[in-house]
Order: C-alpha cells, then sequence, then structure tokens
C-alpha cells in the first residue's frame, strides 16, 4: 500500500538487502525522505532491483534512493557494474590531452547513471569537487586535480554525462575538504586559512550547474567555528554569496567530525537550523529510533521541494542501447 507523504528531511539506510518490518516502519516516517544504500545492501542486480522498487512503491512521491559511488575506492556496487576509474585518472589524462579527458568524463557520467538507474537507483552524491592538493587521509584520489579550472572542467563534463544518464548532480564537499589532512569520518579537521585563501576551492561551486551540495565535517574559522554542515553562515554563503538554488545535504551525521554539536538529535537539530535540507544519519539505527521519535521540526515545504526535484526526471539510457555501450567500452578502456 501506497502512503501519501511530502519527502521529509532524514535520509537514513537499512541494515541488509531486503527490507525488514522496522525497515518499511522508519521509510514510511514523515520524517524520512530518502535511504542511502551502501555495499552490504547489494547482492546481485536482480536483488537490488528488487529492493530500490518495494522502496519505491512504499510512498508518493517516492523516496529518493542514493549511494556514494564515484569511481575508484568508492563505489558500493561491483559485481555486475562497470569498474569505474578514480577521479584523479581522469586529472591525470586531461594533463596529456583535455580533450581525450572531458569524454572519459562524459562517459563515466553516463555509465555511473544508467548503470545506477536500470537498477533503481535515482542518485549518486558525484562529483567530488575538493582540490588535491595532495596530503589529505580522505580525499586523495578522488579528487580530479589541483587545478580548480581542471576540476571545472571535467565535473562539468561528469555532470553532463550523468545528465544524459538521468541523474542530477551533487557537488561535495561543501566549501572544501582537500586541504586538510585529518579525515573527519574519524576526526575533526579545521581547516585555518583566511577566507581570500579559499576562493580556489570555491570557484567550482560558482562555477558548475549543480542540483545539490553535500556540505564538509571541517571548520573553518575564518567563517564560523562549527562545521559547514552545522554553520548558517557558510549556508547563508552558498545561498546569498554563491547564489545557489538547489538542495543541500549534510555528509553523515554519524561521523566524528559531527560529534562537535552533541548527540545525534542535537546534530538534526543543528543541521536543519543552519539551513541543510536533508540530514544523513547513517550506521546509527538507534540514533535513528531517538531522531524519529524525539524531533519535531516545522515542515518546510520549499526544503522538501528541493530534495523531490532530485527525483529522476527522465528515462535512463538502455543498458543495450548503442550510447550506453559505447561509454562503457570508453570506460573499459580508461580502466584497464
Amino acid at each position: 500500500m501506497t502512503t501519501a507523504l511530502s519527502l521529509g528531511p532524514l535520509m537514513i539506510d537499512i541494515a541488509g538487502t531486503a527490507l525488514t518490518e522496522l525497515d518499511r516502519e522508519r521509510l514510511c516516517h514523515p520524517l524520512v525522505g530518502g535511504v542511502i544504500l551502501f555495499s552490504r545492501n547489494y547482492a546481485n542486480r536482480e536483488q537490488l532491483t528488487a529492493l530500490t522498487a518495494e522502496i519505491h512503491a512504499l510512498r508518493q512521491p517516492p523516496l529518493l534512493i542514493a549511494v556514494d559511488h564515484e569511481g575508484g575506492r568508492v563505489q558500493r556496487f561491483r559485481d555486475g557494474f562497470t569498474r569505474l576509474p578514480a577521479m584523479r585518472v581522469l586529472g591525470q589524462l586531461h594533463d596529456r590531452d583535455p580533450q581525450a579527458a572531458l569524454a572519459a568524463a562524459h562517459d563515466v557520467g553516463l555509465v555511473l547513471a544508467a548503470e545506477l538507474r536500470a537498477c533503481g537507483v535515482d542518485y549518486s552524491f558525484t562529483p567530488v569537487l575538493d582540490l588535491d592538493y595532495g596530503p589529505s587521509r580522505v580525499i586523495g584520489d578522488r579528487a580530479f586535480h589541483r587545478d580548480p579550472a581542471v576540476v571545472v572542467a571535467l565535473a562539468e563534463a561528469l555532470g553532463e554525462g550523468l545528465r544524459q544518464g538521468g541523474m542530477g548532480t551533487c557537488g561535495k564537499h561543501f566549501p572544501g575538504h582537500g586541504y586538510v589532512i585529518h579525515d573527519s569520518h574519524v576526526e575533526l579537521p579545521v581547516d585555518d586559512r583566511p577566507l581570500a585563501a579559499m576562493q580556489e576551492d570555491l570557484e567550482p561551486y560558482r562555477r558548475l550547474p549543480l542540483d545539490a551540495v553535500m556540505a564538509a565535517h571541517v571548520i573553518y574559522p575564518c567563517m564560523d567555528c562549527n562545521t559547514a554542515v552545522f554553520s548558517s553562515k557558510w549556508i547563508d554563503y552558498l545561498r546569498n554569496d554563491i547564489g545557489f538554488a538547489g538542495a543541500v545535504f549534510t555528509d553523515d551525521l554519524s561521523m566524528a567530525g559531527a560529534g562537535v554539536v552533541g548527540d545525534m538529535l542535537a546534530r538534526v537539530q543543528a543541521a536543519w537550523a543552519a539551513g541543510c535540507d536533508m540530514l544523513l544519519v547513517c550506521n546509527a539505527p538507534e540514533a535513528v529510533a531517538q531522531v524519529l521519535d524525539e524531533w519535531q521540526p516545522q515542515p518546510d515545504p520549499q526544503r522538501a521541494r528541493r530534495i523531490a526535484r532530485l527525483l529522476p526526471q527522465q528515462p535512463a539510457p538502455a543498458l543495450d542501447s548503442p550510447l550506453y555501450r559505447s561509454a562503457r567500452d570508453s570506460v573499459t578502456r580508461l580502466a584497464d
């Protein structure tokens, strides 16, 4: 039975390869608007397709189903999917042959989107727009390049491929995670540069037509003593100075870098108050229970509409189409 609800501000996860009764109950809660999938939720393409179909059937409009599927070491589904290169591979190709790199980036985006959409996944948190400064423990080869102009060119080409594959874009990690060394999954990084020195990191956000942005669990004292996820100053800067009108996601609120404001209820309250549209609570089932029981935010139709606009608006290319096959062959050659 389909439940008619607007999309709520929480994106949560599920335990396994099929929905449990608890999963169904939580996914039908009005505070929930999306599901993020992980490798543990994948056995094969047929299983994934059945899982996403059941999730989509729970609600109207359907829940947004998302995944971190960038390429390289961050690709949640592997068996049965094309192996995607790390984004640094595209940056290195750009140093040798810019036109070939742009064509390859487009093909990576198309293959990424078409294969996920064929299994019912709506959205991937990509592209990474962080600059490749070198020493970062968490970004590394996930970044395209050190030069923001190259990052813009490659991300734009990849984004065109994503859209041709029937999927939107999500630039991350705003305002830039590439400079700091520490991994915000397990530590709280601080980027102590002045705002003027961060303008290169911000250039991709100014120049790219992004559908969504994911904020970073990094403190930038030039703007605020809070991480960007919890900073109304950074979200206002994104909206008013950069002019971004799309959806703003938090990074996972279970990460160590999010602990600066307290427990999970405090984290969702702070991120919502800062202006984030969708709040990710992953790998923390007890915290999800607490938030669903105790959080009572004021409904915000504008934020719900921003999330709803990320639902696919067009069919994806068929996996037997010449368009997809040509792009897949290109990506396969790149990854060899």
